[in-house]
């Protein structure tokens, strides 16, 4: 048994499809099926069963999948600290959709780092769907997202609500209109904007960030969008955009994931120090800018 055959099985595990995890590890199939034989022959039982929807854990394979999280973890661990600098003690990855790491995920490290200036720190930027994927294989150690899926091996904690506005560059311009920008927030946001806006058509413009919304609407030089106001005030102060009169507010709820079975002292000082900080933000109240002051800057 190899490293390679574990990280192999987890991607099974979690993509249930032999060739989904060819894919994702950039290898054939059939030498993921190798490994999966060889490593099925180590422990004398069957792992997986295929089927026409793909491939599911065996009851033996349900029990090994505990031990490879912890196998991997360890292995990756062993490796990064053996490869790290004597000053530090210990290394924690850590992944975020892209909307939580705008000014947020930021200022958290610099504060984690503070805190704990003899740790290193990997950042990195994905969907949720590639965030918990690395979690359930053991590549990342805690994610932040707003949409997490429920997995074996993982907890979930609720971090902070972000508060979603309908905000426009044109406060005069009838809403709705072809420039409204669809952003994918969650599923969670689609029943929402669904309920609001059961006759709403499909919009002409749907990206699946809200920074890309920001973006087209600053490159345009007009549109609108459901963004966080926890992200849009400085531009609402700034006069770039402008809350949509009797427009509804969404909630999006941000979630903390992180690997249950690991009692790594690093991981763990680490996520106290989010649960405090996230306990900060849910004490913040981000306020719009006075009527006065939109008037000031139109």
């Amino acid at each position: 048994m190899d490293i390679d055959q574990i990280r192999t099985f987890l991607s099974v595990a979690a993509n249930r499809s032999f060739l989904e995890a060819a894919n994702r590890l950039y290898v054939t199939q059939s030498t993921v099926s190798t490994r999966i034989q060889r490593l099925e022959t180590y422990l004398g039982v069957t792992l997986f069963v295929r089927n026409r929807s793909g491939a599911s854990l065996t009851l033996p394979g349900q029990r090994f999948l505990r031990h490879a999280k912890s196998l991997l973890l360890t292995l990756e661990k062993a490796r990064h600290d053996i490869g790290l600098p004597s000053r530090f003690r210990g290394s924690v990855s850590i992944g975020a959709r892209i909307a939580l790491c705008e000014a947020l995920l930021p200022e958290w490290i610099s504060e984690i780092r503070r805190a704990m200036p003899d740790i290193s720190i990997r950042s990195n930027i994905g969907f949720e769907e590639d965030l918990m994927r690395s979690l359930v294989e053991g590549a990342l150690d805690i994610g932040l997202m707003y949409d997490p899926q429920h997995s074996p091996g993982v907890q979930i904690e609720h971090l902070f609500d972000e508060t979603l506005m309908l905000l426009t560059s044109d406060p005069e311009q009838p809403w709705p209109n072809d420039d409204y920008i669809y952003v994918d927030w969650a599923p969670g946001f689609y029943a929402q904007h669904s309920n609001s806006y059961p006759n709403l058509e499909r919009p002409a413009q749907v990206v699946n960030i809200g920074w890309m919304a920001v973006q087209l609407i600053l490159a345009q030089g007009r549109g609108s969008s459901f963004l966080p106001v926890r992200l849009a005030e400085p531009m609402l102060r700034a006069g770039k955009l402008f809350p949509v009169p009797d427009s509804p507010q969404f909630i999006l709820p941000a979630y903390l994931v992180s690997q249950r079975d690991n009692d790594s002292l690093v991981l763990q000082q680490v996520l106290t120090h989010i649960r405090l900080l996230a306990e900060q933000e849910r004490q913040k109240h981000y306020s719009l800018p006075a009527q006065s002051e939109f008037a000031d800057a139109t």
